[in-house]
């Protein structure tokens, strides 16, 4: 009986650990992806140059790790905002560029928006209704989202605008596995870090982003 006891009492615990991670994760992603469109914003008020390739990745892989080492105390949630100010910074010149300079640019970026919201929510939603576990996904996603960033990189190095739109495409498509991966990691136990939790989800939603807006502007003979 007692062993009974203790089994609902440590399913219990856990349960509300994960609700708590699930909860503070929501809340912190939502707080970054304000203060992202607000530095997106600013970026584009100033009219401000978008950074070099080289400057971006030192600033995107700097901050990551940064993030990452400092996780489990309160610097961790400096760099957070860090990570994604810069990044909101980094792409408010590429939405300037469609609402200003490309016809029916602004349909393109709201289009861009509302998928991006749609599969979010609706990914993320499906896990936790479903209580789907994915980790069988996660060495597959590393994999491809490695492949695809090196392709992307070539892509951007030799101007190969056919090679930017694949990879674009399948970039949508592992950042949509990889938000339904990370949701079940952490409704699962598999993740207990809500920062670690949140900058995943960031990235996902913003590479997300990036990937639509490309494919749409396109798409519409852009």
């Amino acid at each position: 009986m007692s062993q009974e006891r203790t089994y609902v009492s440590q399913t219990g615990t856990r349960a509300l650990s994960v609700n708590k991670v699930l909860k503070n994760t929501y809340i912190l992603l939502s707080m970054t992806l304000l203060f992202s469109a607000a530095m997106a914003g600013t970026s584009m008020i100033l009219n401000l140059p978008r950074p070099g390739l080289i400057l971006m990745l030192v600033g995107w892989f700097g901050l990551l790790f940064l993030t990452e080492k400092f996780k489990n105390s309160s610097l961790g949630l400096v760099f957070v905002f860090a990570f994604t100010g810069f990044l909101g910074y980094c792409i408010g010149p590429i939405i300037s560029y469609y609402l200003n300079v490309l016809p029916n640019g602004d349909q393109v970026v709201m289009a861009a928006m509302a998928t991006t919201g749609l599969i979010f929510f609706g990914l993320s939603g499906y896990i936790i209704v479903t209580g789907k576990n994915m980790a069988f996904m996660g060495g597959m996603l590393f994999a491809g989202i490695l492949t695809a960033f090196i392709l992307g990189l070539i892509a951007a190095i030799f101007s190969i605008p056919a090679l930017s739109m694949a990879v674009s495409a399948v970039f949508a498509l592992l950042m949509a596995g990889l938000i339904m991966y990370q949701t079940s990691e952490i409704i699962h136990g598999g993740e207990t870090n809500y920062i670690s939790a949140t900058v995943t989800l960031f990235v996902s939603i913003y590479n997300l982003f990036q990937s639509l807006l490309m494919m749409f502007g396109i798409f519409g003979d852009e």
